[in-house]
């Protein structure tokens, strides 16, 4: 006989609610490969049944990290130094509060090993160092070995994976899962059940079932079980009304509510391969889910994941608030990467790409040099370190060349030049002149600082002199505010 269930009252709305179904595993012989959205040999469909459920915001939203993991998967290994260099500047970026909350790293070498060890010595409380493991007995005893709090375990959870890949069926695969997952809460470990390929798994017949019954285990050994949904390949949509399993708004109620995992608990982490890794991410914060999974520049399998500081632009938006982090850092990100990484950032790409707030446009350059908020998304170089700039060309016109004076020299108030300035109408003649013999490129920085030599030596060396003062107020400026922003520490 079926226990019955009493209507619980939501915290939120004050409002009582009836869960009326209890959820149990469905073992079909066969996967359910849902070929009506995933015909292999077509684009995958959306799919609608009109069932929207109520957005329900966590209290707190954090963002937690895969760089080290997910994103290593992508790109040229990174060097022990390098991890914990960028190990840093995550705890950096992500504030006192510690908005950037955890990260991630392999255990499988000596390397990763050495990474993970260096990085606890630094004692920093944020980002938590947690580890990632597939299903087995040999994986968990390299998080023993590690002193590791939290343990990320591969559970996939689609039957493309669990019968195709793994050649189980769903109660086998469960058995497995479970069995590793008592066996961290017997050893105090908490682990992280990464739901592989959710946005093609029988939700109410695999996932929930799964879900409730790590649930049940987590309330016995009082120890949270923490669960993350892997939209592994950017299936995810945030249409109202969309269907099961793609409705991302749709999984993360269902975890919330069906499967009852508490939102500190929860966490989403998408891939970029139909353009919506950011919307989804956003979608599952809205919709109950406190942490999303992301890697720095968006690096990871493929398309990549979530970019973390497209998450931290997206939560300022969201809450109003940067929560404590230092956005500046993106910029010092993006410049280790280039720089020590030897890692190509598409120069367009938002808040990170060289050229992310640059324009070519005489229009656009002319209300930049009038009022940069006219042309450019907010206050780059407070926020992010990074000044509009304007990439000279036949269309730049005077007001282009004006503004790359002023930007490139770091002129300020009274040494700022204007369009009209003899010195800009020297350059913008000699820039025509290139143009109307056939050159077909941008004009290099180098380039137009010889142009501006050659039209006016004295205005060139004043040009360079007023700039350098202005920076050395800034960076007196910057360090004052540095040693006001200190991120925490672990307590001793």
């Amino acid at each position: 006989m079926k226990k019955k269930r009493k209507p619980e009252q939501n915290k939120t709305t004050g409002l009582w609610y009836l869960r009326e179904h209890n959820y149990e595993l469905q073992n079909p012989k066969e996967p359910e490969l849902y070929r009506g959205i995933f015909d292999y040999n077509q684009v995958p469909k959306i799919i609608f049944n009109d069932r929207r459920v109520p957005m329900n915001p966590a209290d707190n939203w954090w963002i937690t990290d895969t760089t080290f993991r997910d994103g290593q998967q992508s790109t040229a290994p990174l060097s022990v130094h390098q991890i914990v260099d960028i190990y840093k500047l995550l705890n950096k970026l992500g504030g006192p509060r510690g908005v950037i909350r955890a990260t991630e790293f392999f255990l499988y070498n000596e390397k990763d090993r050495e990474a993970v060890r260096k990085c606890q010595e630094l004692g920093l409380a944020f980002p938590q160092i947690t580890s990632w493991i597939r299903a087995n007995e040999k994986d968990f005893k390299l998080v023993k070995e590690m002193n590791i709090d939290e343990t990320g375990i591969l559970v996939s959870c689609s039957d493309y994976h669990i019968y195709k890949k793994m050649n189980l069926d769903r109660r086998q695969a469960m058995d497995k899962y479970l069995d590793l997952v008592k066996k961290c809460l017997d050893s105090g470990i908490v682990p992280r059940c990464h739901l592989e390929d959710i946005t093609r798994a029988d939700f109410y017949g695999f996932v929930v079932p799964f879900v409730r019954e790590l649930m049940r285990l987590s309330d016995e050994a009082r120890i949270p079980v923490k669960v993350r949904a892997c939209d592994t390949l950017g299936y995810g949509v945030t249409f109202p009304g969309s269907a099961l399993p793609r409705s991302v708004q749709g999984l993360i109620y269902g975890l919330n509510y069906y499967a009852e995992v508490p939102s500190e608990w929860l966490e989403w982490h998408g891939h970029n391969d139909f353009y919506k890794a950011v919307v989804n991410a956003t979608q599952a914060w809205l919709y109950g889910c406190g942490n999303v999974n992301c890697s720095l520049l968006g690096i990871g399998e493929r398309t990549g994941n979530c970019p973390t500081e497209a998450m931290c632009v997206e939560y300022a938006q969201m809450r109003g608030t940067t929560g404590g982090m230092d956005l500046t850092v993106i910029t010092e990100i993006a410049d280790y990467f280039e720089h020590e990484v030897g890692y190509d950032i598409p120069p367009r790409t938002p808040f990170v790409g060289k050229a992310f707030n640059a324009t070519r446009a005489g229009i656009h350059a002319d209300g930049l040099l009038k009022d940069e908020e006219i042309y450019n998304v907010f206050d780059t170089y407070k926020l992010l370190g990074k000044r509009p700039v304007v990439s000279i060309s036949n269309t730049s016109g005077l007001a282009g060349i004006a503004f790359w004076i002023n930007s490139y020299y770091d002129l300020e108030g009274d040494d700022a030049v204007e369009k009209s300035d003899p010195v800009v109408a020297a350059v913008k003649a000699e820039v025509d002149k290139a143009y109307e013999a056939g050159r077909n490129t941008v004009m290099g920085d180098d380039e137009l600082d010889n142009l501006v030599f050659a039209a006016d030596e004295e205005r060139h060396h004043d040009f360079e002199y007023n700039g350098a003062k202005a920076k050395r107020r800034r960076e007196r400026a910057a360090a004052r505010a540095a040693q006001e922003r200190t991120p925490g520490k672990k307590n001793p």
